[in-house]
């Protein structure tokens, strides 16, 4: 695992903390799969990704927290995050009807060069 794809992602995680979608979709390849922790499956693409974003963080207001990196043998990188979803005024959620609540959880990330390909999420 590359110390580059290394900060690389953290820096992702500080453009997503903060909702700047420009700085994190500069992390991307323009066709790049995006697990979709809201509604399951995958979004691909720049333009799907901001609409995702968008919608998302006009519901919640999630902050992912990375713990510990790893690297799988086919490069694949392993995050532990720290999960917490919000309201929208900051309080902690205690009713939900979508796929996202506090947790620890693995994020995967597969890169491509110096751009992410591919993000999952696995629990």
């Amino acid at each position: 695992m590359s110390n580059d794809a290394v900060q690389l992602i953290k820096k992702l995680y500080e453009y997503f903390n903060a909702r700047n979608i420009d700085g994190v979709l500069a992390s991307l390849n323009n066709d790049a799969a995006w697990a979709n922790g809201m509604d399951g499956g995958h979004v691909y693409g720049h333009d799907v990704l901001r609409d995702y974003w968008t919608r998302q963080w006009s519901i919640v207001s999630p902050h992912v927290e990375p713990k510990e990196f790893h690297c799988a043998e086919d490069g694949s990188i392993f995050v532990k995050v720290i999960q917490s979803v919000f309201d929208l005024n900051g309080k902690p959620l205690t009713e939900q009807t979508h796929g996202l609540k506090d947790k620890t959880i693995t994020h995967i990330f597969q890169m491509d060069g110096d751009k992410i390909k591919r993000f999952d999420i696995a629990d």
